[in-house]
């Protein structure tokens, strides 16, 4: 398959901030978004404490994950002031592995929370430059999980620095993201090795 079928998850798991590193983000406390509005970002995103590793749990579904069994990942890293590198991976319903490597750029540098995600082997995709795209609207207070999508909603990743997540924690996941003006159940869970095994709507869980 092309990279465009592999993986794109910075929209997706998707990509991170910029270097310009702020004070923590308060975890945002749950209400109803209204849904006229674009998404909005967090007040403020710490760079520093969002680049590494995070594990998808659970996604809007997008074309681009389709070859995606489990273990959908998405690892930044600060490349200057404004960009930050975007490398995505996942294991394939065949065993393999897919990966794609992109760039995210920072729009908005007052609260480092909105990006657009290119990736040069993706059509319409390709340039560094461009609409935002990727929106952080949610952070934990000590940085374990974060909900991205993009202002019109079309898509939606909840991401953790852990796979494992209590019953507890998913109650958490799903108010946030109904709070973000989200139909939960149009949100799967996603497979990952240490975490869940199904694919479920976030409704159910």
């Amino acid at each position: 398959m092309r990279a465009t079928r592999k993986i794109t998850a910075g929209l997706f798991a998707a990509a991170a901030a910029a270097l310009l590193v702020s004070a923590p983000a308060s975890a945002q406390p749950t209400g109803s978004a209204d849904l006229w509005q674009p998404l909005a970002p967090i007040p403020s995103l710490d760079v520093e404490r969002y680049v590494g590793t995070w594990y998808q749990l659970a996604a809007v579904p997008q074309p681009f994950n389709l070859d995606c069994a489990r273990d959908t990942r998405a690892t930044y890293g600060v490349i200057d002031a404004s960009n930050v590198s975007v490398n995505n991976t996942c294991t394939t319903w065949s065993g393999g592995t897919n990966g794609i490597v992109g760039n995210a750029r920072v729009n908005d540098p007052t609260t480092n929370a909105q990006l657009h995600v290119s990736f040069p082997s993706v059509p319409f995709q390709n340039s560094p430059d461009g609409p935002t795209n990727y929106v952080v609207t949610y952070i934990a207070d000590d940085y374990s999980w974060a909900f991205v999508g993009d202002p019109a909603r079309v898509s939606g990743f909840v991401l953790s620095r852990t796979p494992a997540v209590s019953a507890e924690g998913w109650q958490q996941i799903r108010s946030v993201v109904e709070s973000r003006g989200y139909n939960s159940c149009l949100v799967l869970t996603s497979p990952a090795t240490g975490g869940r095994s199904d694919i479920a709507p976030l409704c159910t869980v």
